[in-house]
């Protein structure tokens, strides 16, 4: 079933009216930015002219367009996070956040056999801000990690963010090298020591035993939309989460580590989900595009088909959960404990923020791909330096507890 998105705003609204058969209307969301309604954006532009010379688009190559477009797209050239942006994130609320997503993946290595190397490959970084926090830990937790050879891999399609990110997590100490004809089009040294590379695309990272993260990536992946005749009278697929999950099983199965997804979502029970973000508030998805974030609920239970068996999967949990799960109270105990009364209460309203039900505590869920065998025992590929992994609880998924 094919699936028209209806565009057009200001002077060009008819003419996009006469271009596209309004056979799917999202809902609407106003920013408070009013002026926006008549706003002719390059993109809109861009848009216009597409479907006077090809015809309508699916919904799925709307929100691709406005987002990754190379010339115009929203992610492409612009900082989009933050308080000057249109949205926060996680990373962005406390640093515990990442301190205890670093605390999972040392824990996995750990109950894994303690690889002499391992990849840590982030899909779409952000700022750089999370995976700094992770790296923090790895430092703090350097005589655990001494004899382990670590490597940092950064799938990142925006040019702007890939400067700050480089910025945040090199300080730029040693010069960074660029050869924008290479799968890896930019290669540095963290302020620790770590080799780090970005490449445009996953299938570009090399292969071998790696710890994946996908923090909010999987939500801003384009959706196609659905009205059917089952149980949900609108449906929602992504077809390229679908594709990035079939490559991370493929390699997580064939050599080892694990995937760590956390996102707004849902275990296959929610309709309409496709909303835009500007100014840190609901914004009409078809209003100024390009100018605004567009994003859907991620769908987990399409996710965990995708895997096709080839891996074990956990979850979804809700946020709360899992962040409590780590020890994210005995953490925040400690900082504040450490804290004068203006960090001790930022810290505070950042564990809110995370962990309240009404705010991010039951909005945001964890999901976990992994070998079979750590779930289940069983013999994999071992090197000579790895000791014999035994099965044990997944932290995040069951109370963290180190052996």
């Amino acid at each position: 079933m094919r699936v028209l998105a209806r565009l057009g705003v200001g002077p060009l609204c008819s003419a996009a009216r006469a271009v596209i058969p309004c056979f799917w209307r999202g809902k609407y969301f106003s920013s408070g930015r009013e002026p926006a309604e008549n706003q002719v954006t390059p993109m809109l532009r861009h848009l216009v002219y597409k479907i006077k010379a090809t015809g309508p688009i699916t919904v799925a190559e709307y929100m691709k367009e406005v987002l990754t477009n190379p010339a115009k797209g929203y992610y492409v050239y612009r900082d989009m996070l933050g308080e000057k942006g249109d949205f926060i994130t996680s990373p962005e609320i406390s640093q515990i956040f990442g301190e205890l997503l670093g605390i999972w993946f040392i824990s996995e290595w750990m109950a894994t056999g303690k690889n002499a190397a391992f990849q840590l490959v982030e899909l779409g970084p952000g700022r750089g801000t999370l995976l700094g926090d992770i790296l923090r830990v790895f430092s703090q937790l350097g005589s655990v990690l001494k004899n382990c050879d670590i490597s940092i891999h950064l799938v990142e399609v925006s040019e702007k963010l890939s400067e700050i990110q480089a910025l945040t997590l090199t300080e730029e100490k040693v010069p960074l090298e660029r050869n924008p004809g290479s799968p890896a089009y930019m290669k540095g040294v963290t302020k620790s020591g770590i080799p780090i590379s970005w490449y445009r695309d996953l299938q570009d990272v090399p292969k071998g035993y790696s710890f994946y993260l996908a923090h909010e990536f999987f939500d801003v992946l384009p959706v196609h939309k659905f009205q059917s005749d089952e149980t949900r009278d609108h449906v929602e697929v992504c077809p390229e989460a679908g594709v990035i999950i079939q490559e991370l099983s493929q390699r997580i199965a064939l050599t080892g580590g694990a995937a760590l997804i956390a996102d707004y979502g849902h275990d296959g029970t929610k309709t309409d989900t496709f909303r835009g973000f500007c100014g840190h508030k609901l914004h009409d998805v078809l209003i100024a595009p390009g100018t605004a974030d567009l994003t859907a609920d991620v769908d987990f239970s399409y996710l965990r088909r995708m895997a096709e068996g080839k891996v074990a999967s956990l979850g979804p949990i809700k946020q709360q959960t899992f962040l409590k799960n780590m020890g994210i109270d005995v953490r925040l105990k400690v900082l504040a404990d450490k804290s004068d009364e203006p960090s001790r209460q930022q810290l505070l309203q950042g564990y809110d923020m995370l962990m309240n039900p009404k705010k991010m505590g039951e909005r945001f869920h964890f999901f976990a791909l992994l070998p079979h065998q750590r779930l289940h025992g069983g013999s994999h590929p071992m090197n000579v330096c790895q000791s014999k992994p035994s099965p044990s609880p997944v932290a995040g998924f069951g109370e963290l507890a180190w052996r």
